[in-house]
């Protein structure tokens, strides 16, 4: 698939294109390394409240008195809003420029973190959450949009590296940063560390931001595109989040993904007939930028879902502090960090092919390794496969976000964008969800042997399901007041029942990364990345 005529291509009938793209870039303004720092602040504050809240969930629930149904809901509301209003989000930037739309976003992200450390009651939380994740899914895909149109096509992959870099390592250092904050400050401080954030970004953003916007940028909106596109989102995003507790089986979970696929349908055959539409079909003929999109999903399925574990895994099983656990992270981190940009200078290189099919590879022999894993397994073993786990997701982070970004248009980049954020969103929650299930399955067969070949007392059925749900966190359901020995025997059934279920939620995962890697196969270099910056000079 091939551009239409964007700001880099001009004929005789054509605008002249803005002087940032043709000449050396003097000064702050439009300046692309400085923009990439820019939108990098941003950016690592959607990146670290997905998962530095976790942390602070328990204190909050305390604070507020909240049930655990409202504690989930803290941050269920932050990712349905974020997954539902990505795609539309991008095409808002497409319209009024990304600039504009990163800056609103990050001034709204700022302030509704400033409200939830402000509020006195878990449903003013929930709300704020809620517009959290609406302001987070404007300025991300903004944010690739304007790295799209300030970098030259072989500075791209070295920018979206370093971008890629920020994003895993706010993510990962999430839960270290909560840990420290609610164990030395509050819980509130987790929220109110956004607003300073926020203030430099914003700052930064009118100092250094310049915009790009395509010639042939959309004119209108496609208002129900939108709708149709939003309610498939929610009830797929809705199913997935619902399933662990309505249980695979019933009927509530598949009415609403069977109105998602409805939804999805409608909005396909929709998208075909309105003039402007929100994402034309014909994006999606481009193989390379499908199988991107597809790769995203499936490395986010085989991370989320399998990073889900890992967590219960040191904090129960182990023992381990949030802090420690979050320490015991850092070879992912480290490697994501050091990985991304070389993998970033690898894919301008050698093309995005062959680093994302052997970071997909690198990423299942990590899962596999996670699957070994035991109650006694020592930090050195769990640090191998917690490295290796980075430095696989590091090429794909990059290359997959090149391969979506630069073979759409430039005038949808910021749809692009959003594509690329909803597909990890998806995916994150569908590993969540389909990996729990594998848990709780095996857990379910493997409780009621062990138990009873461990010698204790025989459950009630509803005794039964209540320590079922305790073990597939890999906690060990001891009774105040249970003797020693009793109590170490529940211990040793809850566990090693734990390990055996996150044993094959890691080999599913596997799995899933195994077949991602022929998925990388079917990638190749962005055919409209010079569509970008053009002749921009750096």
């Amino acid at each position: 698939m091939t551009s239409q005529t964007t700001i880099d291509k001009t004929g005789p009938g054509d605008k002249a294109p803005a002087p940032s793209d043709t000449t050396p870039v003097k000064g702050l303004r439009g300046h692309p390394w400085l923009t990439l720092i820019t939108v990098a602040v941003g950016v690592m504050m959607v990146a670290l409240d997905g998962t530095i809240v976790a942390i602070a969930n328990p204190a909050i629930a305390t604070d507020l008195k909240a049930s655990l149904a409202e504690v989930q809901w803290i941050t269920n509301a932050y990712f349905l809003a974020l997954a539902v209003s990505l795609i539309t989000a991008g095409k808002l930037g497409d319209r009024f420029g990304h600039r504009q739309t990163f800056l609103i976003g990050v001034v709204g992200f700022a302030a509704a973190s400033g409200a939830i450390g402000l509020s006195d009651s878990i449903a003013a939380v929930i709300v704020f959450r809620v517009f959290q994740g609406l302001f987070g899914a404007l300025l991300m895909p903004a944010a690739l949009g304007l790295l799209r149109a300030t970098f030259p096509a072989e500075k791209l992959n070295m920018a979206i590296g370093i971008w890629g870099m920020v994003i895993g390592a706010s993510t990962a250092g999430g839960p270290i940063l909560g840990g420290v904050l609610v164990e030395h400050v509050n819980w509130q401080s987790v929220f109110f560390i956004n607003v300073p954030v926020g203030v430099l970004a914003v700052v930064l953003g009118l100092l250094i931001l310049t915009d790009h916007r395509a010639e042939n940028a959309p004119r209108s909106f496609d208002i129900l595109g939108i709708a149709l596109l939003s309610g498939a989102m929610f009830c797929l995003v809705w199913a997935l989040i619902k399933a662990p507790e309505w249980g695979w089986g019933d009927g509530r979970t598949w009415t609403f993904i069977a109105a998602s696929v409805m939804g999805f349908v409608l909005f396909a055959l929709w998208e075909k007939r309105v003039r402007e539409p929100l994402i034309p079909l014909a994006l999606f003929r481009s193989v390379p930028l499908s199988a991107g999109v597809v790769l995203m999903v499936l490395m986010a399925i085989a991370f989320m879902g399998g990073l889900f574990f890992v967590t219960f895994y040191l904090q129960n099983v182990h023992g381990m502090s949030p802090i420690d656990a979050g320490l015991h992270l850092l070879p992912l981190t480290g490697m994501m960090i050091v990985g991304s940009p070389l993998a970033g200078a690898m894919i301008t290189k050698f093309g995005p092919r062959l680093p994302l099919a052997l970071g997909m590879a690198c990423t299942a022999l990590a899962m596999y390794g996670m699957s070994t894993l035991e109650t006694d397994t020592g930090s050195g073993i769990m640090s191998l496969w917690f490295a290796l786990l980075g430095l696989g997701l590091a090429p794909v982070m990059v290359g997959a976000t090149e391969v979506i970004v630069g073979n759409a248009p430039m005038e949808l980049s910021g749809v692009a964008g959003g594509l690329q954020q909803a597909a990890m969103q998806i995916g994150g929650s569908l590993g969540t969800a389909v990996l729990g299930a594998v848990m709780a399955s095996k857990v379910d067969s493997d409780l009621p042997g062990n138990w009873a070949e461990a010698g204790l007392p025989p459950l009630t059925p509803e005794q039964e399901a209540q320590t079922a749900e305790a073990v597939q966190q890999g906690v060990a359901p001891v009774p105040p007041g249970t003797p020693d020995a009793i109590a170490g025997k529940i211990t040793d059934v809850a566990h090693d029942t734990f390990i055996s279920g996150m044993s094959l939620a890691s080999l599913v995962a596997a799995g899933v990364a195994a077949v991602a890697v022929l998925v990388a196969f079917l990638t190749k270099r962005g055919e409209n990345a010079e569509a970008g910056a053009g002749a921009a000079h750096i």
